[in-house]
């Protein structure tokens, strides 16, 4: 199996709107965390991914998958594993990368709705940023800049490609402002992606790498 790895380098935001929404139906995705987070982290976590998702019309479930029967039915669905520490406890003034922030599972040139987020690294990438903020905010955006590293991992299963935006959230680079900004979005090519080039989409009434 080949890991799919997301990178983060320097970018640009722009900004995005859309004034028509295809609506579908809301779409399963399994957590697991190797460490539980705190519970105003795992809150931003998902609504940044709304934020992001629902103007395109996606809508999420979120799922413990240590908690599933077995017997759950999802015409589309995700696996997302946090590895690490998902928290800002510890917080140094020098941040550092090492490694993907995040990586989508590829078998034989095949997008697998499986994806890793790694939260230690999150948070030692923008680090030095968190300790601008308020300490009772930064868990917040802690959690906002994990939403937005798990909306490209979901983009790339989604959409069912290898390829980047050249800006906004699909593109294939981000800086630390990128995970810390008070908005990021989809950009209106990849939005259309999304709502058309996903596998089994039920619609309602309305680095040899990939990085």
């Amino acid at each position: 199996m080949k890991l799919v790895l997301f990178c983060l380098l320097a970018g640009v935001v722009p900004g995005w709107s859309e004034t028509r929404v295809a609506r579908f139906a809301p779409i399963a995705l399994y957590t697991q965390f190797e460490q539980a987070p705190p519970a105003d982290v795992l809150e931003a976590l998902q609504e940044e991914v709304a934020s992001i998702m629902a103007p395109i019309g996606l809508r999420f479930e979120w799922r413990d998958l240590g908690k599933t029967g077995g017997r759950e039915v999802s015409a589309e669905l995700a696996v997302v594993t946090f590895k690490g520490r998902c928290d800002t406890a510890g917080l140094t003034a020098r941040s550092r990368l090492e490694g993907a922030l995040g990586w989508t599972h590829v078998s034989d040139g095949q997008i697998l709705p499986f994806t890793d987020i790694g939260c230690d690294r999150v948070r030692q990438f923008t680090q030095s940023g968190l300790l601008v903020f308020r300490p009772q905010d930064r868990a917040a955006r802690y959690g906002r800049a994990l939403g937005r590293v798990l909306a490209h991992e979901l983009y790339h299963i989604f959409a069912n490609t290898m390829r980047h935006g050249a800006i906004g959230v699909a593109k294939g680079s981000y800086s630390m402002q990128d995970l810390l900004a008070d908005d990021f979005q989809f950009q209106s090519k990849e939005s259309r992606m999304l709502r058309t080039n996903r596998p089994g989409a039920a619609v309602d009434s309305t680095a040899g790498t990939m990085e």
